[in-house]
């Protein structure tokens, strides 16, 4: 191996670790524990969630910085309370009203976890979607550097509803199964699937009468092309077996001829 091809080697070596040096870690925030966030919740509905925060100065975080909360939840209020290393409340818990709060984090106050509830009520849907689904933050957290700069430690979020929109909802997942159901039997679901295309419009332009009615009409249309194609199924695989008992009929037949004729030739 001659210089030349050492001299290229550790050139490469040496770019490869710039750059590996020059990809700085990302910044590692604390952890959170959550206590009650609901998968779905319908509109209206109260609800109540609670987080523990630990290893608040994990990493690089500074020994000071500010916890900030967000919520969708309407008329929330917020309760956070700090504890030691020793498991006792170190302070006053405080109480925030409004979508979201900040809070002063430090460890020359032994902080050592953070307790926040918030409660609130789920907002109504400002624009319905069938896939994806509607959803709302339930909770958002950030760690603000006071030097500046943010960070998102972690991140909540539910789906919400009305009674009419579940209903259609599930009604459209019941013709969604009902047409997969018949496709895999070999039903033509063009029609099905065209009713099942319509629920879904009505159903993200709010109307979920129509929705409703859409869907169960798909339902329908597959289990009725479902039914005609095993109707169909039958009558051919009747056809072909009535096709073959009269060859083997006819088969018969003809050996029954033709042992007749070796009779009458030995007579």
């Amino acid at each position: 191996m001659n210089s030349n091809h050492y001299s290229k080697l550790g050139t490469l070596l040496l770019v490869f670790a710039v750059a590996v040096a020059a990809v700085s870690p990302a910044a590692a925030v604390a952890s959170v524990d959550a206590d009650g966030v609901p998968e779905e919740a319908e509109v209206g509905e109260e609800v109540s969630v609670t987080y523990t925060l630990s290893d608040l100065y994990a990493g690089d975080t500074p020994s000071d910085w500010t916890l900030e909360g967000q919520t969708n939840l309407t008329n929330a209020s917020w309760t956070v309370t700090a504890y030691g290393v020793d498991g006792d409340q170190i302070a006053d818990s405080q109480n925030f009203g409004g979508d979201s709060f900040d809070y002063a984090v430090s460890s020359s106050d032994d902080m050592d976890e953070i307790e926040v509830t918030v409660m609130g009520t789920v907002p109504e849907v400002a624009e319905w979607s069938y896939e994806p689904e509607e959803r709302f933050t339930v909770t958002e957290f950030t760690e603000v550097r006071s030097g500046g700069g943010t960070t998102t430690i972690d991140s909540y979020d539910a789906h919400h509803y009305t009674a009419d929109s579940k209903e259609a909802r599930n009604a459209i997942e019941d013709a969604e199964a009902a047409i997969e159901d018949a496709e895999s039997n070999g039903a033509d679901v063009s029609a099905a699937q065209d009713a099942l295309d319509n629920a879904v419009g009505f159903y993200e332009n709010g109307d979920f009468d129509r929705a409703v009615q859409n869907a169960q009409d798909a339902a329908d249309e597959a289990e009725s092309s479902q039914s005609s194609a095993q109707t169909r199924s039958m009558l051919l695989y009747g056809g072909a077996g009535l096709v073959a008992l009269l060859v083997l009929a006819g088969v018969g037949y003809l050996l029954y001829q033709r042992q007749g004729d070796d009779y009458d030739k030995l007579g």
